[in-house]
């Protein structure tokens, strides 16, 4: 009503308005939109339909029955698992603690690459147009890669190229999980996909042995990539030198790059883990380190209390703790920063039919406050001293259970530096600031460590 009425005295403030919507649809679609754009020019689907689809019934399965259409062949039913299990990628932790000196190598796309070189397909696809799509694929990726390479930074040139390569990069990735889809996928067949991954395990060992070999550190190794530490006083072209002499063992088709150097790491457990750049800048991966369901204090303490760490002061990182614990306890902390952000997946009658076995505290919150809600729903809640709330907009009350959070913050959060410390300073570092303590141990000479794994 009020748009009309505006348009009525101003019609050009109602243009501009509507003018300045399209403009910001225009731009997010354009960081956001751009690979699901190119796959509709491969895909028989809509865009609209693409933006949000799976890559493997999305994606793959409507390329693959085209083709078969295009080539007047019937299809391949779908036809159920023979029971066999999949068996899983491999992942080794090699070392745990803080690492200096580090190191990424990583296979571009490694299953892609594998079915490539041994040519494993779907038994189903009696045309070959699994491979074939993979084939072409990597191909026109590659060209649109190095095509934007040379287009003008920021141009309408680069940014077609660039979305059409995450395009192609987003199915070829997608070709092996299609493969293990069980019956979800009309040429779905587990056996290849084993295949793919024995092979992605013996590329994986040998790359792993020939860089040990070769005197680096080992600390993580995935599908991935490789992470590892070289020894002091190696230069970049050293590092460069080892990766290229792994990657002339490796079959053709798998190439091994030089994919990052970091100043140094915090490995945790596979797939949690700390960078330190080598500009100063600290990134967080793994579930461990950063998740939705983090409170905000709880990740400001883990990089404040890890940079320190990062610094060889030990005694900072006691130090960043206690003020944590002080400022709960002061609550100095803003209510929303104790929150954590929870999907809802009950709905009201479904969370009260087990609440007498089991009470969950968002929905808990949800009680207090009286209100409905809906499953899928994304809510900010913390407990209380008696129960659960929701955080709402303006208002800060920092009711909260700070003996809570300090609790978690010790028991919970503090564990992430467990492997980065001998145990006696970790002890020391995180010992509760209420317990006296007769013969405190210093914490003046204490530095991180790094202890082999495996």
């Amino acid at each position: 009503d009020r748009i009309h009425a505006v348009y009525g005295i101003d019609p050009d403030r109602v243009r501009r308005y509507a003018r300045a919507d399209v403009e910001e649809v225009a731009q997010i679609s354009r960081l956001l939109g751009g690979a699901a754009f190119a796959l509709a020019q491969m895909a028989p689907r809509r865009y609209e339909r693409l933006a949000d689809a799976g890559p493997a019934t999305g994606v793959i399965d409507p390329l693959l029955v085209r083709a078969y259409l295009r080539a007047n062949e019937a299809l391949p039913a779908h036809a159920p698992g023979d029971g066999t299990e999949h068996s899983g990628a491999a992942l080794h932790l090699y070392a745990a603690g803080v690492a200096r000196r580090v190191v990424k190598a990583d296979v571009a796309s490694l299953y892609p690459s594998l079915m490539r070189e041994f040519r494993i397909g779907p038994a189903r696809d009696r045309l070959g147009v699994m491979l074939a799509l993979v084939d072409r694929l990597v191909e026109q990726r590659l060209a649109a890669k190095a095509a934007a390479k040379l287009a003008p930074a920021g141009s309408a040139e680069r940014h077609t190229h660039e979305a059409m390569s995450a395009a192609m990069k987003l199915v070829v990735n997608s070709a092996y999980g299609y493969l293990g889809a069980g019956g979800l996928t009309r040429f779905s067949d587990v056996h290849a996909a084993n295949e793919v991954t024995r092979h992605g395990r013996e590329t994986l060992a040998l790359m792993c042995n020939e860089l040990a070999a070769r005197g680096v550190t080992l600390l993580e190794a995935d599908t991935d990539g490789v992470y590892f530490a070289v020894p002091e006083g190696w230069t970049t072209d050293d590092e460069r030198r080892v990766v290229a002499e792994v990657g002339a063992l490796l079959p053709p088709l798998v190439q091994l790059e030089l994919e990052g150097r970091y100043a140094a790491m915090l490995s945790h457990e596979p797939k949690n883990y700390a960078l330190l750049h080598h500009d100063g800048t600290l990134t967080l991966r793994g579930v461990a380190f950063r998740s939705s369901r983090t409170e905000p204090f709880a990740e400001r303490f883990l990089r404040a209390a890890i940079e320190r760490l990062f610094a060889d002061d030990v005694a900072g990182v006691r130090a960043v703790f206690l003020h944590a614990i002080d400022a709960l306890r002061r609550r100095e902390v803003p209510t929303y920063d104790v929150s954590s952000r929870t999907r809802l997946s009950k709905s009201r009658d479904e969370y009260l039919a087990t609440r007498e076995a089991r009470r969950e505290l968002p929905y808990e919150a949800l009680l207090a406050a009286n209100r409905r809600w809906d499953v899928g729903e994304r809510v900010r809640v913390y407990r209380t001293r008696e129960s659960a709330a929701l955080v709402e907009e303006d208002r800060d009350p920092r009711d909260y259970d700070s003996e809570h959070y300090a609790r978690i913050l010790r028991e919970q959060y503090a564990t992430r530096f467990s492997r980065a410390l001998a145990p006696e300073d970790f002890a020391a570092v995180f010992a509760d600031p209420d317990q006296l303590q007769l013969f405190a141990r210093s914490l003046a000479d204490a530095r991180p460590v790094l202890t082999r794994v495996s």
